[in-house]
């Protein structure tokens, strides 16, 4: 019987960038960690026929490639975390470029850190076409982040110590919790991207879990990865709806974990007015996206009532 590995490496993907998908296969390739602490499992997420994911994984003794026909990130995540094996699950997504020596450093963590349940580290950019300055504020957005220093905590949202979902490892008893707050009907609305939405919140709730089975989250220098960042997450438009779509899942993120939000008062409208009179070009137009999707996130709320 072949042993149980280590770690289990997931990559969900709906109509994959060939090229994109390429440079993260060919960043797994070259980890030094031993092939035999970790399998590597595709999640081919409903894609189109002709964009099905079609890669050499010859090069590993522990991979499969698995379809999943419910379209959307959440289904797909839950499908790798009940064909997975490994005591320690890292999500790596269809445009991350691990550095050589991620996994090595993710068992070092797992190893020595028992009270971290989450853990991401940094996300370090690769546009295809150099940016516009005006988007550089929007950068968190983008999934980039770099920073100098460890840090953990046992608060499930706070953003100083939150894991983001590009690179993101966890623990097999907090991806049996996340697996249980679904089977169990507590989340019936999905955090996650379908399709073409720009919903995000999942990797929040899936990291969060680590606080409700008594563990920490927490950010790790040490861990480095490239996230490809294609030209057209540039465009106003994307950043626009991006910045909506994190709004509107937040608050019902928040809202599942925390209780409902306290209702728009009329002193909070008037200051979102005052911050938009200030604000010109495409700032002006992303910071209305975020007050439509907290909008939408409160209406949402009050029709679930």
């Amino acid at each position: 019987m072949a042993a149980v590995p280590k770690v289990s490496v997931i990559t969900c993907t709906h109509n994959p960038r060939r090229d994109y998908l390429d440079l993260v296969i060919d960043g797994l390739r070259a980890q030094t960690a031993d092939l035999c602490n970790w399998e590597y499992l595709v999640i081919d997420n409903a894609s189109d026929p002709d964009r099905r994911p079609s890669v050499d994984l010859s090069w590993h003794p522990h991979t499969r490639i698995v379809r999943e026909e419910k379209l959307g990130l959440t289904a797909a995540r839950l499908r790798g975390i009940v064909e997975s094996q490994g005591t320690i699950l890292v999500f790596v997504d269809d445009d991350n470029v691990l550095a050589p020596d991620y996994l090595d450093h993710v068992i070092q963590i797992a190893d020595h850190k028992p009270f971290i349940g989450a853990w991401s580290g940094q996300c370090l950019p690769q546009f295809e076409k150099a940016p516009p300055e005006w988007t550089r504020r929007y950068w968190g957005n983008l999934v980039i982040r770099e920073f100098a220093n460890d840090v953990w905590s046992n608060l499930p949202r706070l953003d100083l110590t939150m894991p983001c979902g590009a690179g993101l490892c966890v623990r097999r008893v907090v991806a049996n919790r996340y697996v249980h707050l679904h089977e169990s009907g507590q989340r019936k609305f999905q955090f996650d991207r379908t399709g073409n939405s720009l919903l995000s919140g999942g990797d929040n709730d899936l990291a969060a879990c680590a606080c409700d089975v008594g563990l920490g989250v927490g950010l790790f220098h040490s861990l480095k990865l490239t996230h490809l960042i294609p030209s057209e997450r540039l465009s106003v438009d994307y950043l626009s709806r991006l910045a909506e779509g994190i709004q509107f899942s937040s608050i019902l993120l928040d809202a599942a974990r925390e209780g409902a939000p306290p209702p728009a008062s009329l002193s909070g409208w008037m200051a979102d007015q005052l911050r938009l009179i200030r604000l010109r070009g495409p700032h002006r137009t992303i910071r209305k996206a975020v007050y439509r999707g907290r909008s939408r996130a409160r209406r949402h709320l009050q029709d679930a009532q």
